[in-house]
């Protein structure tokens, strides 16, 4: 039996909402990364935040998983909660908390790996591919009441994954550089294997074979393994979007979680109608998705959801997306959250706005300072919208 053959889709209330988020920890002096996250989860233990801190590749980065949210009410409450949480933990420890899709200037050499065999498997498997991935993503899952109706979800959402890149690209910097990228994580973890977009798959059975071939080969321990910015985990019964740069902003965040959540639900309507997705050429989406790392909300994209052979603005994409999902925005609760994309439209995305703030003085410490205050929740940062 595979890893996913034993599934919780349909198990729980239908397009619930959870959000994980991979934050930065860092030294509350010269804001460079820290490899201290061991210490921060034994400081958790027996409080309100016990076991809400789950480790990644490396030492320096903490990640949050939400609660099971109804709606991004819901879940603003729990983000907030956690983020003021960690932050009153780590501070008397001299570190700060900060959220982005990489660090502006710290090295990946200089981080140290978490000692758990999985990533020690990883780094073993993978060598400098692994050891080079210092970036931080964002992942929301919506629950799906059928498993092949996830597979359905998955296809739909492909044409959507760009548009959320362009909105949530946020690691304009690498290693003390300016790259030109609007999101340089999504070319660093473009060198994992299994990575980008999934095949196309004719049913849950059709996936559930490919992963127990993976399994049974050795090549993976189980579907978790399999990176794709889209996908399903049946072991939650949702689907899991991956995208994402992390986000300094929380109305950002809350933004795409909304996105994600009415257009999960809008796939599913339209299935059980018998309008299936269409299969989306993976080149094409591909070509969007690096349009979108490279340039963010200044895009050029091909219509995919219109006439491929036609390219418009990302900005004007998202605008049309807003309208398409408004009636299910409305009705999970979430359309002022889904409204948040026209201030990232004419404020900027978190690439626009780290620009913006490194350009005033060329001092990517004040950057990360800023970074910490508006990720940290503290008033008065000047990432800020006005």
């Amino acid at each position: 039996m595979t890893s996913a053959a034993e599934h919780t889709f349909g198990k729980g209330e239908p397009l619930t909402v959870g959000v994980e988020e991979e934050y930065m920890l860092l030294d509350a002096s010269t804001f460079e990364l820290v490899s201290r996250f061991d210490e921060v989860a034994e400081l958790l233990e027996g409080g309100p935040l016990d076991g809400r801190a789950h480790p990644e590749l490396m030492q320096s980065t903490l990640e949050v998983a939400s609660v099971v949210c109804r709606d991004v009410d819901e879940l603003r409450r729990d983000l907030e909660a956690v983020r003021r949480g960690l932050t009153e933990v780590i501070e008397p420890l001299g570190m700060r908390l900060a959220g982005a899709g990489a660090h502006p200037f710290s090295r990946s050499e200089d981080q140290r790996i978490t000692t758990r065999d999985r990533y020690r498997w990883l780094v073993e498997q993978l060598q400098y591919v692994a050891r080079r991935e210092l970036v931080f993503g964002m992942h929301v899952h919506v629950a799906v009441p059928e498993p092949d109706l996830a597979m359905h979800v998955m296809e739909s959402l492909l044409a959507e994954l760009p548009v959320l890149l362009a909105l949530s690209a946020s690691s304009p910097f690498w290693r003390g550089e300016s790259t030109g990228l609007a999101s340089t994580r999504t070319a660093i973890f473009a060198s994992m294997p299994r990575s980008g977009q999934p095949p196309l798959f004719a049913s849950y059975d059709d996936y559930l074979e490919m992963v127990g071939t993976m399994e049974e080969s050795g090549v993976i321990d189980d579907y978790t393994y399999l990176w794709w910015d889209v996908r399903p985990h049946p072991r939650l019964g949702t689907v899991e979007i991956r995208v994402m740069d992390v986000q300094f902003d929380i109305d950002q965040t809350l933004m795409l979680a909304a996105y994600i959540q009415a257009s999960v639900a809008r796939a599913i309507d339209e299935a059980r109608l018998g309008h299936l997705p269409p299969a989306h050429h993976r080149q094409l989406v591909s070509e969007n998705k690096w349009c979108a790392a490279r340039y963010g909300l200044d895009a050029l994209l091909m219509d995919l959801a219109g006439d491929p052979r036609t390219r418009l603005p990302a900005t004007e994409l998202a605008r049309r997306s807003v309208e398409r999902l408004a009636p299910y925005a409305k009705e999970l609760g979430c359309a002022d959250a889904l409204a948040e994309i026209e201030r990232t439209i004419s404020w900027g995305n978190g690439a626009t706005r780290m620009m913006r703030a490194y350009n005033a003085n060329r001092d990517m410490t004040e950057l990360m300072r800023e970074l910490a205050h508006a990720t940290e929740l503290r008033s008065g940062e000047a990432l800020s919208t006005p």
